[in-house]
């Protein structure tokens, strides 16, 4: 290609790189009084959602679809950055966001790229010596246990595995159960990837902190999912992401550091914004100390363009309403466990039946096909779907958010009757 061709095909490129981002002021939106059910409303958020007509994706555990308000702040503050040379570092008013979402403070979040990247933070950070005990699950997925298993193959910390009950109250059982005078540390996921159970985390945070315990969440489907307080819950250490059920740009996530337990924490790696000053002009050279802040353990260039995707994703959070939010995908999770009950003794369902134990996340198996054999034909008939082999745990997942409407659920259904 020459240069006449080249310069010819990126104008082109450039108006279709935004074609069809038209989406409803967020601001001029009226949400109803009463919108669990008021169908209308959801189509017209469906409609803010680029995914395709052809696909009923149900797999949104794996990955949240972006509405378009997201893609194009993400594009927008591009722009901007590549026209004006902007430098990315840490962006406030995303700090800001995402406090506001979870409930806590600016300075107890530090950005991530993911939920596994905050894992390892306090993975590696916890003060921790041979000998002493975590507790975790037996549903854990591979960010979730690695960090872990890698301290404890550097410094010999040993892992104790614990089942989860079939209720909150069973759950808390089998932790108590678990913990010894050796138990430092309680490394569990607020809501298993695996079935999608919420695990009763105010409780847990409770049990630890009376038993002098850090207590710290895998929190990758908590945010944008539930209606969140960290404060509340009163853990000390929570990671999540931002490309689930927040969704936001993919890529981005954040790590909570409850203020009276930072400096328990050691940065492992460091870089600018982790330090309150530093002269390597001195002799010997010298660091002053940490930021005072969880920005500590975010450091170096950053993307500005993705925390500016970020905060379009929660404002698209707010505009609907948190507990609106959540109303709504528990609705549709009830509307497709109502569904498969009826379809006789070849179901079974693995998620929890007590209501406070249950988000947007259903497990089910087929007692009558692999879980390989349904997901075959599901894609034939473009659901997109999981299936969660971990722990030999074998079972179907669907997951539901906000975009997804009830007739895509009713249709599933109709997919697993024809399978048994």
């Amino acid at each position: 290609m020459n240069r006449q061709q080249f310069l010819k095909s990126a104008a082109l490129a450039l108006p279709a790189m935004t074609s069809g981002m038209t989406y409803a002021n967020l601001h001029g939106w009226q949400v109803p009084t009463n919108s669990l059910n008021d169908e209308s409303f959801w189509k017209l958020v469906r409609s803010q959602f680029p995914l395709s007509k052809e696909v009923n994706y149900l797999n949104n555990g794996t990955m949240g679809v972006s509405p378009y308000s997201v893609i194009d702040a993400v594009y927008q503050k591009a722009v901007t950055i590549n026209t004006k040379g902007i430098y990315g570092g840490g962006d406030h008013e995303a700090l800001d966001a995402i406090a506001r979402f979870v409930g806590a403070n600016a300075d107890e979040i530090a950005f991530t790229h993911n939920v596994t990247e905050g894992n390892n933070i306090i993975a590696q950070g916890l003060p921790l010596s041979k000998g002493d005990e975590i507790i975790m699950t037996s549903h854990e997925h591979v960010g979730g246990a690695l960090p872990w298993l890698n301290r404890a193959r550097h410094d010999g910390v040993i892992i104790k595995i614990i089942n989860l009950g079939g209720t909150a109250a069973e759950t808390i059982a089998n932790i108590e159960k678990a913990i010894t005078k050796k138990t430092k540390a309680f490394a569990l996921p607020h809501i298993p990837c695996t079935i999608g159970q919420v695990l009763p985390a105010k409780q847990i945070a409770a049990l630890a902190k009376s038993k002098n315990i850090f207590s710290f969440f895998d929190g990758a489907h908590g945010p944008g999912m539930l209606n969140l307080d960290l404060h509340d819950i009163d853990c000390d250490f929570y990671s999540s992401c931002c490309h689930k059920w927040m969704l936001g740009p993919k890529g981005t996530g954040f790590l909570y550091v409850k203020k009276s337990v930072l400096d328990v924490l050691k940065p492992v790696m460091v870089g600018a914004y982790s330090d309150s000053g530093w002269d390597m002009l001195s002799n010997p050279p010298t660091m002053n100390g940490y930021s005072p802040s969880a920005h500590r353990f975010c450091y170096g260039t950053q993307s500005a363009e993705l925390y500016e995707g970020i905060i379009a994703a929660i404002k698209f959070h707010e505009t609907i309403g948190k507990q609106g939010v959540e109303d709504r995908v528990k609705y549709l999770t009830s509307t497709l466990r109502d569904g498969l009950k009826t379809l006789g003794p070849n179901i079974e369902l693995v998620t929890p039946e007590e209501p406070i134990s249950r988000g947007a996340v259903t497990a089910f198996r087929l007692k009558n096909m692999t879980m390989q054999k349904f997901q075959e034909m599901a894609n034939k008939e473009n659901f997109t779907i999981r299936t969660v082999a971990e722990n030999n745990l074998n079972v179907i997942r669907i997951s539901t958010h906000i975009y997804n409407q009830p007739d895509e659920i009713n249709a599933f259904v109709d997919l697993v009757k024809r399978c048994i």
